[in-house]
């Protein structure tokens, strides 16, 4: 099959892909407008962050498959994809371990001030009395909302630094997650607002949804304790930016950001977000799955996504509606949601 992978790919996985016997392009370069032209002829897209959009999918002639190397799939038309017969996969769970490290080395950061000490040190400035006055995180409450992979990795991290971890209750959550959260002595409450008022720490792992986007408003933000420490490494969209920036500058909130709505589409340029220059955020370049252990993890299951693929069997599929007939192939490859996930 022919292969175009579309952002940053490690060089070894690349060469197991060719070896398998697959034409594989490497163009991490692409923008969403490049790749529409870049399409013409291929059978499976691998993307990371690169936007594939109704137009793309819609001048694609031979595409079958796009596989998000991660486990979000927002920049992905898949309404599209769906009605032209592509499968849309993720790699869920292989990046969690490294989003969670970030999110708590951004909760240590803004806990101790560390990022402006090194700045006063590089300068030549020492002043330990202004870097002395740290609460600590040690018996702090920590609000996570959403026990994915994610949050479940978070989670285990504070409670092994002594913090209390709550999250809102859900009926519907997988035993297996409940068990896991009873062991970690996790405590529910009933609702997000609750959440914010009991908890001195709130961390955001979810998925973008309509019931999830701007979860974070002027409402719940109301009922925040001041000086509460926000964390999204997840979606950008699950915040309203400037309802934060308000209670940032009323309430002494502090956050700490990996994902801006503001984000070049490549992986260097400039931003331009009021939310990204507030002196109470300490921001982080969208890095929370930038590590080499998890991207070597979601490489190997990449290369194990397209095996399954060749052999007709779709691993992880995340296509809201059923897929058209129109596209070849498309009949002739089962789709499950299993795996090694």
């Amino acid at each position: 099959m022919r292969i175009l992978v579309a952002d940053t790919f490690p060089e070894d996985s690349l060469t197991e892909l060719s070896e398998l016997g697959h034409e594989c392009h490497y163009r991490p370069e692409l923008d969403s407008e490049q790749l529409r032209e870049a399409l013409l002829g291929t059978e499976i897209l691998v993307v990371r962050s690169t936007p594939v959009t109704s137009a793309a999918l819609e001048s694609a002639d031979a595409l079958r498959m796009v596989i998000r190397a991660g486990s979000g799939t927002n920049t992905i038309d898949r309404a599209t994809a769906s009605g032209i017969g592509v499968h849309v996969c993720n790699v869920p769970g292989r990046n969690a371990v490294a989003v969670a490290e970030l999110t708590f080395g951004l909760l240590l950061a803004l806990d101790r001030g560390i990022p402006d000490g090194v700045a006063d040190l590089r300068a030549g400035r020492w002043n330990k009395q202004h870097y002395s006055h740290a609460r600590g995180i040690y018996g702090r409450r920590v609000g996570v909302f959403g026990l994915g992979r994610i949050g479940l990795r978070f989670a285990e991290r504070a409670v092994a630094f002594g913090t209390h971890v709550h999250a809102v209750e859900n009926p519907e959550r997988d035993p297996r997650t409940k068990d896991r959260a009873t062991e970690l002595g996790i405590e529910f409450v009933a609702d997000p607002h609750e959440l914010a008022r009991t908890c001195d720490v709130l961390s955001l792992h979810l998925p973008l949804t309509d019931t999830t986007r701007h979860i974070v408003d002027r409402e719940l933000l109301a009922q925040a304790r001041p000086g509460t420490i926000l964390l999204n490494t997840s979606r950008s969209e699950l915040i309203d930016e400037n309802a934060l920036i308000e209670a940032m500058d009323t309430k002494g909130v502090r956050a700490g950001i990996d994902v801006f709505s503001e984000e070049p589409e490549s992986g260097r340029g400039t931003i331009e977000s009021r939310l990204a220059a507030h002196p109470n955020v300490y921001g982080t370049h969208h890095i929370g799955a930038s590590t080499e252990q998890a991207q070597r993890a979601v490489s190997d299951e990449v290369v194990r996504m397209v095996e399954s693929f060749d052999a007709g069997t779709v691993l992880h599929c995340v296509n809201e509606d059923s897929l058209s007939v129109d596209r070849p192939g498309s009949v002739a490859v089962s789709a499950r949601s299993g795996g090694a996930a």
